[in-house]
Parts: structure tokens; sequence; C-alpha cells
């Protein structure tokens, strides 16, 4: 008469139905970790993802303004300062800090001026008022054969450039490195020193 065996080390079914609890059990939480991860990453790419805080000039003023025309030699003597009001919006919706920087002002491509401009922070979906004042390099200023006919003309083109490096730290875990640059053509008015056309071009890098 056959008898069948059985394995010698075959495992009893409830020890079986415990072994594939306690790997159940185990899994459990390791999935969650993942579900989560993944989630924090679609949020930080999505939702948080890092956009560029938005400069604008809100008004430039000469102030102080002195001219005077030296006939011989033919030139212009100039001392002048540029009072800018400047607002820089972070759209994120979190915190940006930003480093110290320098706003640069320029003349027909040559720089005549600058003002620092100290680190700080600006909250999510704040924007911040700056108040900078530039001190004009006349001597730069008057090496530029064109100096005479547009202060003549009336209007002084203008640019100002600002270069804003910071960080965005994204739900607390991923800090982003941000640098926003920022220059805006302007046309300065010499009979009223106020502000006619404006136009800001934007770069970010992240």
């Amino acid at each position: 008469m056959d008898v069948e065996s059985v394995p010698k080390f075959a495992k009893p079914p409830a020890q079986r139905r415990r072994s594939h609890g306690c790997r159940n059990a185990c899994l459990a939480p390791v999935a969650v970790l993942v579900l989560i991860a993944v989630l924090i990453v679609i949020l930080a790419f999505t939702v948080f993802k890092a956009k560029h805080p938005v400069t604008t000039v809100n008004s430039a003023k000469l102030r102080n303004l002195q001219v005077s025309v030296s006939i011989a030699p033919l030139g212009i003597n100039l001392n002048v300062t540029v009072d800018v009001d400047i607002s820089v919006k972070n759209p994120n919706r979190v915190a940006f800090k930003y480093e110290n920087s320098t706003c640069l002002l320029n003349y027909r491509g040559e720089q005549v001026g600058e003002a620092p401009v100290p680190a700080g922070e600006i909250g999510a979906g704040r924007t911040k008022q700056m108040n900078l004042t530039l001190n004009v390099l006349a001597n730069r200023f008057l090496s530029n054969s064109q100096a005479m006919s547009d202060f003549l003309s009336g209007v002084l083109p203008l640019n100002t450039y600002t270069k804003m490096p910071g960080t965005v730290t994204i739900l607390g875990l991923f800090k982003v490195h941000v640098v926003s640059t920022t220059s805006c053509d302007l046309s300065v008015l010499v009979s009223n020193s106020t502000l006619g056309n404006q136009q800001c071009r934007y770069e970010t890098k992240l």
C-alpha cells in the first residue's frame, strides 16, 4: 500500500499565513513612504514649482540735477542723482530669500551709476517696495558723445539692471537656487524729471 509522503520541511498552513501577514505588514509602511515621496515630488514640480520674482520700476526721478554747458572745449558739466522706486513681486507659494545684490544704472550701454540692494526676504505672494538712490558717475556719463544731444532733446534713455540671487525652499525639504535678472529700458523726461516709457525683460536661472 502506497502512502503519500509529506515534505519534511513543509510549513503548517497557520505558519504560512503568519509569514505572509508579517511580510504585508512590513511592505505597507514602505508603500506609504513611496507614495508620500511621489506626492512631494509632484507638488514640488507643479504647485510649488519655483517661479521667477518680477521686478518693476515704478518711478525714476532726477534729483539735484545740475547741468551746465562749457564752450571751450564744448561739453556738459553734470551733477545728478537718480531716485529709483522699484517693487519686487514673489509669485511663489513660499518665501524668497535673496542675497546682497546691486542695481546698475546704464546709459547707452555703459554703466554710469549703481546702488546696493541689501539681502532680505519676500513672503509668499508678497510684493516688496525698494527705494534706491543711484549716484551718476558724471565722468562716465559725459564721455558719451550722445549725452548733449539727448539732454537737448529732453529725453534721457536709461537702463536699470538688477541681478538678484536667492533661494526658495519648497515644502521645507528642497532648496532651489534662483537667480532673477531684470533689465528695464527707461525714458526720463528731463524737463520735469519724470519717467516716460518703460520696457522690462526678465530672465530666471534655476
